[in-house]
C-alpha cells in the first residue's frame, strides 16, 4: 500500500508528540487527561481504516505537529533537546521490537487485555495506564536501549507520573510502528525533509 507524505508527517507526530509529553511531565509534572488523551487511544487501535482514525483525527496531533515542525526546520531555539533524544530513541527501539516476534505477541496479547480494562473502567483510568507502563516495563524497557528521562525527580518519583511515562512511551512506540508501515525510516528524517515539511503543511 502506497502512503502519502501526510500520512508520514502524522505518523511522525505521533512519536514526537509522545516525545513532547514525556519531556513535559518530567520537567513539570503536568499534563491534562486532553493532553495525553490521542496518545493512550493510539495504543489501541491495531486495525485503523485509516492513519487519521488512529489519532481520533490529525487536529489531535497539534503539539507533535509543532514540534516536528521546528526539528524540521532546525528552530534551534524552540528544539527541547529531550524531545528529540526520545524521539529517536523511539524509533531505534521499533526496529528492534520488529525484529523480536515473541515480545511483539506478548505485547499483542496484554493489549488485549488492556483493552477489556478500557470498556470496563475508561480509556485514562489509573488500572488502564498501570496496565499500560506494565506492558512498556516488561518487554520494551528490557533492550540494552533504553528511553532515558530527565527531568525534576520531585515528578518522576511520583509512581502516577512514573507509569503515566512509560505507557506514552508506548504510545511513542505505536507512532513508531506506523511510522515504519508508512515508508518512513532515520534517512528519511535527513533526506526528505522537505517532504515531510510539505505533509505536516496538508496535516
Amino acid at each position: 500500500m502506497q502512503y502519502t507524505a501526510k500520512e508520514q508527517a502524522a505518523a511522525l507526530a505521533g512519536i514526537f508528540q509522545a516525545a513532547a509529553l514525556v519531556e513535559q511531565l518530567a520537567r513539570t509534572g503536568q499534563l491534562t487527561d486532553e493532553d495525553i488523551t490521542p496518545s493512550i487511544h493510539s495504543v489501541f487501535v491495531t486495525n485503523p481504516d485509516s492513519v487519521e482514525d488512529i489519532f481520533q483525527g490529525y487536529d489531535s496531533l497539534a503539539l507533535g505537529r509543532k514540534t516536528l515542525k521546528s526539528v524540521l526546520e532546525r528552530q534551534s531555539d524552540a528544539i527541547q533537546g529531550d524531545t528529540v533524544r526520545y524521539a529517536l530513541t523511539l524509533i531505534h527501539l521499533e526496529r528492534k521490537l520488529s525484529r523480536n516476534g515473541n515480545m511483539l505477541q506478548e505485547i499483542s496479547q496484554r493489549l488485549s487485555r488492556a483493552g477489556e480494562q478500557v470498556s470496563h473502567f475508561g480509556l485514562l483510568h489509573e488500572n488502564v495506564i498501570a496496565g499500560l507502563a506494565g506492558i512498556y516495563l516488561d518487554t520494551i524497557s528490557t533492550f540494552k536501549t533504553r528511553v532515558q528521562v530527565s527531568g525534576d525527580m520531585r515528578h518522576l518519583q511520583i509512581k502516577s507520573n512514573a507509569e503515566k511515562i512509560r505507557a506514552i512511551l508506548l504510545a511513542g512506540i505505536r507512532s513508531a510502528i506506523l511510522w515504519r508501515q508508512t515508508g518512513g525510516s532515520r534517512w528519511q528524517l535527513l533526506l526528505s525533509r522537505k517532504k515531510l515539511l510539505e505533509g505536516l503543511k496538508q496535516l
